[in-house]
């Protein structure tokens, strides 16, 4: 089934290792096909990395762009120890992403991540 994705004007998509920008009217089209997808809104950056749970989010991410999990696996353990160390209470979601992401659903790794980055934004505000 396809994915139907609808831009804003001038936001970006990244499909598999190209960046794509919208022109300045919405635009809506259908993606079909497997290949790595992630919205601007979804997306980080090395500079943009700069927590423990962001390094985590981007570690992941970058093994669902270049669908090679062995290349990060060694940095995402380091990151999950760190991170564990620091913060004991994630560890149902990082081990619900760590399942996901041996089984091959790194999108559903990002989205579980996603969840933490939001709890780390609360502890890291008090």
């Amino acid at each position: 089934m396809p994915l139907r994705v609808e831009l804003k004007p001038f936001e970006r998509i990244v499909i598999g290792q190209s960046v794509i920008t919208n022109s300045e009217t919405r635009a809506i089209f259908l993606i079909d096909g497997e290949t790595p997808i992630l919205r601007e809104k979804d997306i980080l950056t090395a500079e943009t990395a700069n927590t423990p749970v962001k390094r985590l989010y981007f570690c992941i991410q970058q093994m669902y762009l270049e669908d090679d999990i062995p290349k990060y696996q060694d940095l995402y353990m380091d990151f999950v120890r760190d991170l564990l160390g620091a913060v004991p209470s994630f560890r149902e979601s990082i081990e619900t992403a760590s399942n996901h992401i041996l089984s091959g659903f790194l999108y559903k790794a990002l989205r579980e991540i996603r969840t933490l980055i939001k709890r780390e934004d609360e502890l890291l505000s008090r």
